[in-house]
């Protein structure tokens, strides 16, 4: 892969990072079923995105990225309860938090 195709993947993925964030930092608030069903559906991409992404870099966020995605799926739902769910949304959003700062560290060091 070139330097380019690099920079415009990086890009990409954290513009995935930051929409998970605002989605899973809003699930805190009360809204329609709907919302959450339609972040459970794009969480269940991204974090299989992410998790893909992953596979041959980092095997440590590709396992803690394809078990959110089984966690989140809309297929077979997982009941957790709302105070347990915005629990692990809380968790989701910082481990996404943490994937930027520690890919942008890494980043910096390579050049």
């Amino acid at each position: 892969m070139n330097q380019q195709t690099n920079i415009s993947m990086n890009k990409m993925l954290l513009l995935l990072k930051t929409i998970l964030i605002v989605l899973f930092v809003g699930c805190l608030f009360d809204w329609n079923y709907s919302y959450y069903q339609l972040v459970r559906f794009i969480g269940m991409v991204g974090f299989g995105i992410l998790a893909y992404n992953n596979y041959q870099q980092n095997k440590t966020w590709f396992l803690i990225w394809l078990s959110s995605a089984v966690l989140i799926n809309p297929i077979l739902k997982i009941a957790l309860g709302r105070e347990l769910w915005n629990v692990i949304d809380i968790i989701w959003a910082v481990l996404l938090m943490i994937s930027i700062f520690s890919n942008k560290q890494k980043t910096e060091l390579k050049t």
